[in-house]
This record gives structure tokens, C-alpha cells and sequence, in this order.
């Protein structure tokens, strides 16, 4: 997220009452801006590898993307950055996700039609 009117305290707080809702997690990515509030990006994590498309408006970013599994997974989290430097920022946020589509869940697999 680019955004630094989001106080840095307030997203600390956020993710400490976050922490007791689900796994904690690390990782770092790189995003490449395509249109104004939209990237495409790499990143990896304690997670994996993942690869996607995210937008953003202010500290609020929801993605889609597809880790080394073929998995198909959605987010949304929040977040504040600061300048560091150079062009680069530095940031700290929370977000939560989910597995929109897993290819090896026999649930989400269609039957085969018959051959007949």
C-alpha cells in the first residue's frame, strides 16, 4: 500500500488484535503499477510463491492470485507505508485471505463427461 495517512500505530494495533483471527504470516513482493490504483506482482512468503493482480484505494488493497499449487486465492487487507529513501517506501500491514479455487480438492474438480 502507498498510502501514509493510515497512522503506523493504528496498523500495529490492527494486526495484534488480527493475530488471535488466523495463521501469521511473512513474506516480500514486488508490484508493477499497469493503471492507476492496479499492479501485477510477484512475491514470496511463508506461504510460497504467489503471483497476481491487486488494487488499491488509499490503506484498503484486495488481490487475486495463484500460488506454486495452482491454488487460486483472494485477499484484502490493509496497510500504511512511509518514504524510506531513494523512491523506495517501507510499510507494515494485515489482511486476511482465502482459497477461491484449489485444483488438487476433489470437491472443486468437475466430473469427466462420458465418453458414450
Amino acid at each position: 500500500m502507498t498510502h501514509a495517512s493510515f497512522p503506523p500505530l493504528a496498523a500495529l494495533l490492527a494486526a495484534a488484535l488480527l493475530a488471535g483471527c488466523g495463521s501469521l504470516g511473512a513474506g516480500i513482493g514486488v508490484g508493477v503499477p499497469i493503471a492507476p490504483g492496479v499492479s501485477v506482482g510477484v512475491s514470496v512468503g511463508t506461504g510460497g510463491v504467489n503471483a497476481g493482480v491487486t488494487a488499491g484505494s488509499g490503506p484498503v488493497g484486495v488481490g487475486v492470485g495463484v500460488n506454486q499449487s495452482g491454488q487460486v486465492t483472494g485477499g484484502v487487507g490493509v496497510g500504511a507505508s512511509t518514504g524510506v529513501g531513494g523512491g523506495a517506501r517501507v510499510g507494515v500491514g494485515v489482511g486476511t485471505g482465502t482459497v477461491l479455487y484449489d485444483p488438487n480438492d476433489p470437491a472443486s474438480r468437475r466430473p469427466t463427461p462420458d465418453p458414450r
